[in-house]
């Protein structure tokens, strides 16, 4: 699947000893729309993470990022963090998680309750 704002190697699991890349399709269409109405670049920080590199950073041990179901977005500004909320929300994500220099978002799945918190660190 072709996406107009970003390619699926932007994704790929960052720990250095893989290339493991299973983010899903849907999350990056979601991704995508959320782009075009934001208005800002995105910049991934963190799409699919493997088991090992999720456990190595200290993530939750059922981090959505090991299902290839979400992604941090880096934030250099409020203006930016406004515009990327905005398109968010607006595209649909599941849930939202706001952090001091970038948000979390992500396709939690059928079951899973939409939320939106914000994180002060």
């Amino acid at each position: 699947m072709e996406f107009k704002n970003f390619t699926t190697e932007e994704f790929a699991c960052r720990c250095g000893n893989c290339t493991t890349n299973e983010i899903k399709d849907e999350l990056i269409a979601k991704l995508d729309k959320a782009r075009d109405i934001a208005g800002v670049p995105f910049r991934i920080n963190s799409g699919y993470r493997c088991p090992a590199h999720n456990a190595s950073i200290g993530g939750s041990k059922t981090s959505l990022h090991m299902a290839g179901r979400a992604a941090d977005i880096h934030v250099a500004d409020n203006h930016s963090r406004y515009m990327i909320l905005k398109g968010l929300f607006e595209a649909g994500l599941d849930r939202v998680l706001i952090y001091k220099t970038f948000i979390h978002a992500d396709i939690a799945g059928e079951g899973k309750q939409s939320e939106i918190s914000l994180w002060m660190g």
